[in-house]
């Protein structure tokens, strides 16, 4: 085992780890997704994939460029880490969001609601698509840290 700067020791960059988290880089986030994958037993068992609207950067097309780099780094972490899941948390109040899918569709908490689910949706089956043996749990955060499951 190597050690971190501050003494930790820390685990080979391979091994059988939990998840890939996928979220956004919005920095609002940080703590509560950290928080989120902590009460779910994952803290230390995840690799972690941070784009712009999270599971929506890795669909949508007004993304379109970054979904290779999304799909080459779930291909990369199921052969180094072995994760069994994805973790897909997207978030209310995300720019990215609203560059997505227009002022109209994220204007209300309904309508947020359904046009993130909706996402989460497609998102959930391309995963699936891709790699069937993983698990995918998707959910969409609140401004307290709080997540809506979405199936």
């Amino acid at each position: 085992m190597g050690t971190a700067l501050l003494g930790r020791p820390v685990a080979a960059a391979s091994g059988d780890y939990e998840a890939m988290l996928v979220n956004c880089i919005d920095p609002r986030f940080t703590t509560n997704s950290l928080q989120h994958m902590t009460t779910n037993g994952m803290r230390d068992k995840y690799s972690q994939f941070v784009i712009a609207g999270g599971p929506i950067g890795a669909v949508h097309e007004r993304f379109a460029p970054w979904h290779g780099a999304f799909w080459d780094n779930l291909d990369i972490t199921v052969q180094l880490h072995n994760i069994k899941r994805v973790v897909a948390l997207t978030h209310r109040d995300c720019g990215a969001a609203k560059l997505a899918f227009g002022d109209a569709a994220v204007a209300t908490r309904q309508s947020e609601t359904e046009a993130h689910a909706a996402a989460l949706r497609v998102f959930s089956a391309e995963v699936r698509r891709r790699k069937p043996t993983l698990v995918v749990v998707a959910g969409i955060m609140d401004l307290n840290g709080t997540v809506d499951a979405v199936s």
